[in-house]
């Protein structure tokens, strides 16, 4: 690309390097979430949310487990101001739900923040100022002790009207632009912060790192936090938060690389909504957690729901690859990973282990609450015997032996490939039954009275129909299935070899009654298998349908 030369790396390393963070492979516990879907969220929508949706979204993310809710800028417009006060006025916040309300350090905006907050219980006044080199020289055009102090008289102004309204509110304090701050300086303000307002073991101060723009490699960022965690005061009685955006497609690895540099605390929204390409997506942290079996103190066993009302109320799209929520992200449409997970599927019905493992499969779908049949295995052009075979067997019971699943497969393939369309169960099962089960011409079994005699053989009728006209034989067999066999290959004429059987139960726990699945492979003149398959309550019928079955499919030339 041209032009590459016009840039340069925008952060700072910190002053001293601390990796001892590196060593370790996961968290052990989950942080504190703090949503800021109807903050940094809603201000990003192309259409804000209304005050109706932005109630419908705050229920959710209570539902969802949330403790911490920013809930808006209430100084930065009616809305905002109007949707705190129903909270208040309708007793809408639990007593273990913290609200939290964004304000810059600015006089007149943290009295209007003050004053739409009257009545609430527990509340976190966040205030933030820009530390950065571009913000400082760019935007306030002020020197470090200009930047320092209106940090410091905005948490002075904090604590006096907290004071006044004799409420007991929590602080919070952002160096806005941390990632183009220089750490020192970042922490310098900080401090100056926490000297005003002196956090307590029962009233802990909140320190937020955000990335309002993304600038490093994740590494970087945790080596940012590592450095402030060691260096801030009172940290005993500091909870560290963290803020990420996503400006370089790092957001989630930000986070987790920030908890365990010694972060305590993470904002972000539902499915990374925000400015630009967004923030943190606390979905996907919280089910990365979960994927390592971590507790992550949040509920995300109704995905789809709630990617349904996320839809709704922003007008935003989750993507069919979004982590976790994505349509498509248990999707396998590639035969080889279809039947790796098909035989998974069989081995933990066999093995029953305690613990999930699955080729292909992360986490197991049901837990987000997704379906095996019509949400992992997903049948097109590129699907193979093990997807055709696992969605008739999950969904319909019909279960068939691995070289039938194969010639089944190619003619779900032929279809898909017809059609340039994606298959669903309902079709996958039409083509099973007009190949198969509707396989009746030229010869479909009428009745049949075979019983077993003396001899041990089993002698009686049986009554066929051909081109129409109802035809009755005499014969005999060792089985039923021989004495009907004899009757299409020495009454008939049909030449076959190599006739083999398999039957399955089906509706093994449904609710209907059992029925039994027969499936019989034949060798026609030519070499070429042939399959047929039958249904039927009655396992002999379905036994001699699926002969019919095979033979009438020789006879129109289907292999």
């Amino acid at each position: 690309m041209m032009n590459y030369q016009k840039y340069s790396k925008g952060y700072f390393m910190p002053p001293e390097i601390d990796l001892d963070w590196a060593k370790k492979d996961a968290p052990d516990h989950a942080p504190i979430w703090c949503s800021v879907d109807l903050r940094d969220g809603n201000q990003a929508l192309v259409v804000p949310m209304s005050l109706e949706e932005k109630l419908t979204f705050y229920k959710k993310l209570i539902a969802i487990g949330f403790k911490e809710i920013e809930i808006g800028f209430p100084a930065a417009s009616e809305t905002e101001y109007a949707f705190l006060r129903r909270l208040v006025e309708e007793d809408l916040i639990p007593d273990d739900v913290t609200v939290q309300v964004l304000t810059q350090a600015r006089e007149h905006i943290i009295r209007k923040t003050f004053d739409a907050l009257q009545g609430v219980k527990h509340a976190i006044v966040h205030v933030y100022n820009s530390t950065s080199v571009a913000q400082r020289e760019q935007v306030f055009r002020k020197d470090k002790a200009g930047i320092k102090q209106l940090a410091v008289e905005g948490a002075q102004l904090l604590k006096e009207l907290t004071e006044e309204a004799g409420a007991d509110y929590r602080f919070e304090y952002s160096p806005e632009s941390f990632t183009g701050t220089e750490p020192e300086y970042a922490l310098e303000v900080c401090n100056a912060v926490l000297d005003v307002w002196q956090p307590a073991a029962e009233r802990k101060a909140i320190i937020n790192l955000p990335v309002t723009v993304e600038m490093s490699l994740p590494h970087v960022y945790a080596m940012q936090v590592a450095y402030m965690h060691k260096h801030l005061k009172y940290r005993d009685n500091i909870v560290l938060s963290l803020h990420p955006h996503n400006d370089r497609g790092c957001g989630v690895a930000d986070t987790e690389l920030g908890l365990l540099a010694g972060a305590d605390r993470v904002e972000g929204t539902l499915f990374g909504n925000g400015e630009r390409t967004g923030n943190v997506d606390l979905v996907t942290v919280a089910m990365n957690l979960f994927a390592l079996g971590i507790d992550p103190q949040l509920d995300f066993s109704h995905m789809p729901e709630l990617v349904s009302l996320y839809e709704q109320c922003t007008r935003m799209h989750v993507s069919p690859r979004q982590p976790y929520a994505g349509e498509l992200v248990f999707a396998a449409f590639s035969g080889s990973h279809q039947d790796a997970i098909a035989k998974g599927m069989q081995w933990r019905e066999e093995k029953h282990p305690d613990k999930w493992t699955l080729p292909y499969l992360y986490i197991d779908p049901k837990d987000v609450g997704r379906q095996y049949d019509g949400d992992v295995i997903r049948i097109n052009s590129q699907s193979g015997k093990g997807g055709v075979g696992f969605i008739l067997k999950e969904k319909y019971g019909i279960e068939m032996p691995k070289k039938m699943r194969e010639s089944f497969g190619y003619c779900v393939k032929e279809v898909s490939d017809h059609t340039h369309q994606e298959l669903l169960p309902e079709q996958v099962y039409e083509i099973f039954d007009r190949e198969f089960l509707q396989a009746r011409t030229p010869y479909a079994l009428v009745d049949f009275d075979l019983q077993r005699g003396q001899d041990g053989h089993f002698h009686g009728t049986v009554t066929l129909q051909l081109d129409g006209v109802e035809r009755q034989y005499a014969t005999q067999g060792e089985g039923r299935l021989e004495a009907v066999s004899n009757v299409l290959q020495h009454e008939l004429g049909v030449q076959f070899r190599d006739l083999t059987y398999t039957e399955y139960a089906m509706d093994k726990g449904r609710s209907q009654a059992s029925r039994a699945l027969a499936c019989i492979s034949i060798t026609a003149p030519d070499g070429q298998v042939v399959w047929g398959a039958g249904i039927d309550p009655d396992i002999v019928t379905a036994s001699l349908e699926a002969l019919f079955s095979a033979v009438n499919r020789m006879q129109n030339g289907k292999h």
